[in-house]
Protein backbone atom coordinates (compact mmCIF):
# COMPACT_ATOMS: atom_id res chain seq x y z
CA UNK A 1 0.00 0.00 0.00
CA UNK A 2 1.03 3.69 -0.79
CA UNK A 3 0.00 6.37 0.81
CA UNK A 4 0.55 10.46 -0.87
CA UNK A 5 2.58 12.73 1.46
CA UNK A 6 1.81 16.50 0.67
CA UNK A 7 2.09 18.20 3.77
CA UNK A 8 3.88 17.52 7.18
CA UNK A 9 4.14 13.30 5.93
CA UNK A 10 6.99 15.35 3.72
CA UNK A 11 9.30 15.81 7.20
CA UNK A 12 6.67 13.69 9.87
CA UNK A 13 5.59 10.44 9.21
CA UNK A 14 5.66 8.70 12.25
CA UNK A 15 4.90 5.12 10.69
CA UNK A 16 6.90 2.99 9.21
CA UNK A 17 7.63 2.36 5.53
CA UNK A 18 10.39 0.84 3.15
CA UNK A 19 10.53 3.65 0.19
CA UNK A 20 9.58 6.64 -0.32
CA UNK A 21 8.56 7.63 -3.99
CA UNK A 22 9.22 11.15 -5.23
CA UNK A 23 6.56 12.15 -8.05
CA UNK A 24 3.13 13.75 -8.43
CA UNK A 25 -0.16 14.04 -8.25
CA UNK A 26 -2.12 15.72 -11.27
CA UNK A 27 -5.56 17.39 -11.57
CA UNK A 28 -5.25 18.53 -8.04
CA UNK A 29 -3.70 21.75 -6.30
CA UNK A 30 -2.23 22.43 -2.97
CA UNK A 31 -3.66 25.35 -1.41
CA UNK A 32 -4.05 25.89 2.38
CA UNK A 33 -7.70 26.20 2.67
CA UNK A 34 -8.51 24.18 5.86
CA UNK A 35 -8.40 24.69 9.60
CA UNK A 36 -6.48 23.53 12.36
CA UNK A 37 -8.46 23.34 15.15
CA UNK A 38 -5.71 20.87 16.88
CA UNK A 39 -2.34 20.72 15.34
CA UNK A 40 -1.74 23.99 14.23
CA UNK A 41 -4.31 25.70 16.25
CA UNK A 42 -7.49 25.42 18.29
CA UNK A 43 -10.82 25.34 18.47
CA UNK A 44 -11.44 28.89 19.15
CA UNK A 45 -8.23 30.47 16.94
CA UNK A 46 -7.70 27.78 14.43
CA UNK A 47 -4.83 27.49 12.29
CA UNK A 48 -4.44 26.84 8.28
CA UNK A 49 -3.36 23.71 6.71
CA UNK A 50 -3.16 22.10 3.47
CA UNK A 51 -5.50 20.33 1.12
CA UNK A 52 -5.69 18.99 -2.23
CA UNK A 53 -8.12 21.12 -4.43
CA UNK A 54 -9.93 19.59 -7.30
CA UNK A 55 -7.83 21.93 -10.81
CA UNK A 56 -7.99 20.64 -14.23
CA UNK A 57 -4.50 21.79 -15.13
CA UNK A 58 -3.24 21.01 -11.28
CA UNK A 59 -0.10 19.44 -10.39
CA UNK A 60 0.78 18.59 -6.82
CA UNK A 61 4.27 17.46 -5.88
CA UNK A 62 4.87 15.02 -2.83
CA UNK A 63 6.21 11.72 -1.60
CA UNK A 64 4.24 8.48 -2.09
CA UNK A 65 5.24 5.79 1.03
CA UNK A 66 5.72 2.43 0.52
CA UNK A 67 3.86 1.08 3.87
CA UNK A 68 4.44 -2.88 4.33
CA UNK A 69 1.62 -5.10 4.18
CA UNK A 70 2.10 -5.98 8.33
CA UNK A 71 1.69 -2.06 8.77
CA UNK A 72 -1.37 -1.40 6.53
CA UNK A 73 -3.84 -2.11 9.50
CA UNK A 74 -2.06 0.06 12.03
CA UNK A 75 -0.92 2.93 9.43
CA UNK A 76 -4.70 3.26 8.25
CA UNK A 77 -6.10 3.59 12.28
CA UNK A 78 -3.11 6.21 13.18
CA UNK A 79 -3.46 8.23 9.71
CA UNK A 80 -7.47 8.20 10.21
CA UNK A 81 -6.83 9.91 13.68
CA UNK A 82 -4.07 12.29 12.43
CA UNK A 83 -6.22 13.66 9.91
CA UNK A 84 -9.55 13.16 11.85
CA UNK A 85 -10.62 16.80 11.01
CA UNK A 86 -12.25 17.33 8.00
CA UNK A 87 -10.38 15.25 6.14
CA UNK A 88 -11.27 11.57 4.27
CA UNK A 89 -9.24 9.28 2.28
CA UNK A 90 -9.22 8.66 -1.51
CA UNK A 91 -7.49 7.06 -3.99
CA UNK A 92 -5.43 9.20 -6.97
CA UNK A 93 -3.12 8.14 -9.75
CA UNK A 94 0.60 9.03 -8.83
CA UNK A 95 3.05 10.08 -11.28
CA UNK A 96 6.46 8.95 -10.31
CA UNK A 97 9.16 12.02 -11.00
CA UNK A 98 11.47 8.79 -12.79
CA UNK A 99 9.15 8.32 -15.52
CA UNK A 100 8.20 4.78 -14.41
CA UNK A 101 4.35 3.48 -14.33
CA UNK A 102 1.94 5.44 -12.65
CA UNK A 103 0.00 4.11 -10.04
CA UNK A 104 -3.15 4.33 -7.37
CA UNK A 105 -2.05 5.34 -4.32
CA UNK A 106 -4.41 6.72 -1.06
CA UNK A 107 -4.37 10.03 -0.08
CA UNK A 108 -5.92 12.20 2.68
CA UNK A 109 -7.92 15.18 1.68
CA UNK A 110 -10.32 17.90 2.35
CA UNK A 111 -13.32 19.06 -0.07
CA UNK A 112 -15.50 21.81 -0.12
CA UNK A 113 -19.05 21.02 -0.12
CA UNK A 114 -18.45 17.89 1.42
CA UNK A 115 -20.31 18.93 5.16
CA UNK A 116 -17.12 19.34 6.46
CA UNK A 117 -16.47 22.33 8.65
CA UNK A 118 -12.65 22.86 8.43
CA UNK A 119 -12.97 23.21 4.83
CA UNK A 120 -12.30 27.43 4.08
CA UNK A 121 -13.35 27.50 0.30
CA UNK A 122 -10.92 29.69 -1.50
CA UNK A 123 -9.49 32.16 0.55
CA UNK A 124 -7.82 35.83 -0.33
CA UNK A 125 -4.07 35.17 0.48
CA UNK A 126 -4.11 38.23 3.46
CA UNK A 127 -6.60 36.57 5.11
CA UNK A 128 -4.85 33.15 5.13
CA UNK A 129 -1.27 34.80 6.39
CA UNK A 130 -2.98 36.71 9.59
CA UNK A 131 -4.43 33.18 10.55
CA UNK A 132 -0.86 31.69 10.49
CA UNK A 133 0.92 34.02 12.46
CA UNK A 134 -1.36 34.19 14.82
CA UNK A 135 -1.85 30.48 15.14
CA UNK A 136 -0.84 27.93 17.57
CA UNK A 137 -1.90 24.36 18.20
CA UNK A 138 -0.75 20.90 20.29
CA UNK A 139 2.02 20.41 17.44
CA UNK A 140 3.62 23.86 17.18
CA UNK A 141 2.88 27.53 15.65
CA UNK A 142 1.35 27.47 12.70
CA UNK A 143 4.25 29.40 11.13
CA UNK A 144 6.47 26.85 11.34
CA UNK A 145 4.43 24.29 9.87
CA UNK A 146 4.32 27.33 6.61
CA UNK A 147 7.64 27.48 6.70
CA UNK A 148 8.70 23.72 6.84
CA UNK A 149 6.50 22.52 3.99
CA UNK A 150 7.81 25.18 1.93
CA UNK A 151 11.68 24.49 2.88
CA UNK A 152 10.92 20.83 2.52
CA UNK A 153 9.20 21.30 -1.41
CA UNK A 154 12.67 23.87 -2.12
CA UNK A 155 14.87 21.20 -0.87
CA UNK A 156 13.10 17.87 -1.76
CA UNK A 157 12.21 19.03 -5.47
CA UNK A 158 13.86 21.88 -6.97
CA UNK A 159 12.49 21.22 -9.93
CA UNK A 160 9.08 22.00 -8.80
CA UNK A 161 7.55 25.26 -8.44
CA UNK A 162 4.52 25.73 -6.55
CA UNK A 163 3.24 29.42 -6.99
CA UNK A 164 0.70 29.26 -3.53
CA UNK A 165 3.42 28.13 -1.25
CA UNK A 166 6.26 30.24 -2.47
CA UNK A 167 3.25 33.02 -2.27
CA UNK A 168 2.38 32.42 1.00
CA UNK A 169 6.05 31.95 2.39
CA UNK A 170 7.29 34.86 0.83
CA UNK A 171 3.70 37.25 2.65
CA UNK A 172 4.90 35.67 5.79
CA UNK A 173 8.30 36.24 5.77
CA UNK A 174 7.36 39.86 5.28
CA UNK A 175 5.02 40.06 7.93
CA UNK A 176 7.60 37.93 10.51
CA UNK A 177 9.95 41.08 9.15
CA UNK A 178 7.41 43.65 9.95
CA UNK A 179 6.50 42.57 13.15
CA UNK A 180 9.47 41.60 14.48
CA UNK A 181 8.23 37.60 14.95
CA UNK A 182 10.86 35.72 17.02
CA UNK A 183 9.45 31.85 16.32
CA UNK A 184 12.57 29.66 16.21
CA UNK A 185 12.13 28.09 13.04
CA UNK A 186 13.26 31.32 11.51
CA UNK A 187 16.54 30.86 12.77
CA UNK A 188 16.34 27.22 12.01
CA UNK A 189 15.60 26.99 8.86
CA UNK A 190 18.11 29.84 8.17
CA UNK A 191 16.16 32.81 7.22
CA UNK A 192 18.19 36.04 7.94
CA UNK A 193 16.11 38.58 8.94
CA UNK A 194 17.51 41.88 10.26
CA UNK A 195 15.55 41.65 13.70
CA UNK A 196 16.72 38.25 14.18
CA UNK A 197 19.93 38.46 16.69
CA UNK A 198 23.25 37.81 14.87
CA UNK A 199 24.59 34.24 15.00
CA UNK A 200 21.72 32.31 16.99
CA UNK A 201 20.96 30.46 14.07
CA UNK A 202 20.18 26.85 14.82
CA UNK A 203 21.22 24.56 12.92
CA UNK A 204 18.68 21.84 11.79
CA UNK A 205 19.93 18.31 12.89
CA UNK A 206 19.82 15.83 10.25
CA UNK A 207 18.56 12.92 11.96
CA UNK A 208 15.60 14.34 12.92
CA UNK A 209 14.58 14.60 9.11
CA UNK A 210 13.76 10.89 7.55
CA UNK A 211 15.08 12.25 4.30
CA UNK A 212 18.17 13.82 2.31
CA UNK A 213 18.19 17.43 1.84
CA UNK A 214 17.62 16.41 -2.01
CA UNK A 215 15.84 13.62 -2.88
CA UNK A 216 17.44 12.15 -6.47
CA UNK A 217 14.72 11.74 -8.83
CA UNK A 218 14.09 7.97 -8.55
CA UNK A 219 12.86 5.58 -5.68
CA UNK A 220 14.58 5.55 -2.32
CA UNK A 221 14.87 3.44 0.28
CA UNK A 222 14.62 5.06 3.61
CA UNK A 223 13.92 4.50 7.57
CA UNK A 224 11.02 5.16 9.55
CA UNK A 225 9.69 8.38 10.00
CA UNK A 226 11.42 11.55 12.09
CA UNK A 227 10.39 12.78 15.27
CA UNK A 228 8.88 16.08 14.58
CA UNK A 229 5.01 17.31 13.31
Amino acid sequence: MYVFGYGSLLWYTDFPYVEAVPGIVKGYSRRFYQSSPDHRGTTESPGRVVTLVPDENGQTWGLAYRVPDEAVESTFAYLNFRERAGYRCEQVTFHPDDGTKPFKLHVYISLEGDDNPYNTGATEMEEIVSQIITSKGKSGTNLEYALRLADCQRRLAPHFHDEHLFDLEKRLLETCKKLQIQDNILRILGHDLPHLKTGEKIAEVVSEMSLPAVLPVHRIEVVTGASRH
